[in-house]
């Protein structure tokens, strides 16, 4: 295999403000709040992503954006800490696009490292904070923001701002298969040994993940915040395999519009980490050894470990 977020009605008000609005003055706010009027991005931009780019979409993790839509036709789901304890995920699609993903939200500098591993991917996301762009543009990848592809975004009646950004994925261009998946996982029987696993919780400061096997599925049911995870349909999300990564989070150079640091999730290097698969668990090690290359799972006698066939759901956990 190849390289492979209230505190209150004043901070709801100023951050739907924030992404109505959908400009600034690029003074280090995030949310939406990036170039100007006028301020586009250069002709290095493509307009269309090429044959073969997956699509990573942003989307809002807050109660306020529940449920959410098209989580159960991506392939594979990070899970992240951003700022005040919270959690956003990342989306990735490549062997199907439903007709809409969202609420989309804004991108983290992290999401660069994490999305090198992509061949040019495409990341949909509903702006940055304003010192992030110029490292978006110069990033291998094909930003797809709604001042970069209007036509693509609708704002819900159902939600409010700024938790009601959706995304068209098939405006973008068309699901490129599973072959554009060069996250380095192997995929097939899963190993010897492990422990039975019924249910597992990873928890952020101030948001909750909570995976239980279903033997009649087949499937791992996400439960996020103590509220099992439906789709705007009613569909309950389930993953094949979870994987729970221990990476060092540090602090990112960037700050989110009230002045709280962003975390930096570390996805190169190496660390533990538990797959869960067909109602078990497995301690194992992960290492990605440079930006382009996917993660490798190995025992720790150091051979390749595969996950099922299905959805994988990755939720980055803090190192102790």
């Amino acid at each position: 295999m190849r390289r492979g977020r209230t505190t209150g009605a004043l901070l709801a008000i100023a951050l739907a403000g924030s992404l109505m609005a959908g400009c600034g003055n690029g003074s280090g706010t995030d949310d939406g709040r990036g170039r100007g009027p006028g301020q586009g991005r250069g002709e290095d931009r493509v307009s269309t992503a090429p044959t073969g780019s997956v699509l990573a979409v942003k989307v809002d993790n807050t109660p306020t954006a529940r449920p959410q839509t098209g989580l159960d036709a991506a392939d594979v789901v990070y899970a992240e800490e951003v700022e005040g304890g919270l959690s956003r995920l990342m989306a990735v699609y490549a062997t199907r696009l439903p007709d809409a993903v969202g609420p989309v939200r804004s991108a983290r500098e992290s999401d660069l490292e994490l999305l090198r591993q992509f061949d040019e991917p495409t990341l949909a996301f509903s702006g940055a904070q304003g010192k992030l762009l110029p490292l978006i543009d110069k990033a291998p990848l094909h930003p797809k923001s709604p001042r970069d592809a209007a036509g693509a975004y609708y704002r819900s009646s159902g939600k409010p701002a700024p938790h009601n950004l959706y995304l068209r994925p098939k405006r973008l261009g068309s699901a490129p298969g599973a072959g554009a998946l060069t996250t380095g996982y192997r995929y097939g029987a899963a190993p010897s040994g492990g422990t039975p696993e019924n249910a597992r919780t990873v928890s952020y400061p101030a948001a909750r993940f909570t995976f239980t096997w279903s033997g009649s599925q087949k499937r791992w049911l996400v439960t996020m915040d103590g509220t099992p995870t439906v789709t705007t349909g009613g569909k309950r999300v389930t993953a094949a395999t979870v994987v729970v990564q221990y990476v060092k989070v540090r602090q990112s150079r960037f700050q989110d519009f009230l002045g709280n640091n962003t975390p930096y999730t570390e996805t190169v290097g190496s660390g533990k980490a538990q797959v869960l698969r067909d109602g078990r668990a497995y301690d194992v090690n992960w290492e990605r050894e440079k930006p382009t290359d996917g993660t490798d799972f190995t025992t720790a006698d150091g051979r390749p470990v595969s996950l099922a066939k299905g959805p994988v759901w990755v939720v980055f956990a803090k190192a102790p």
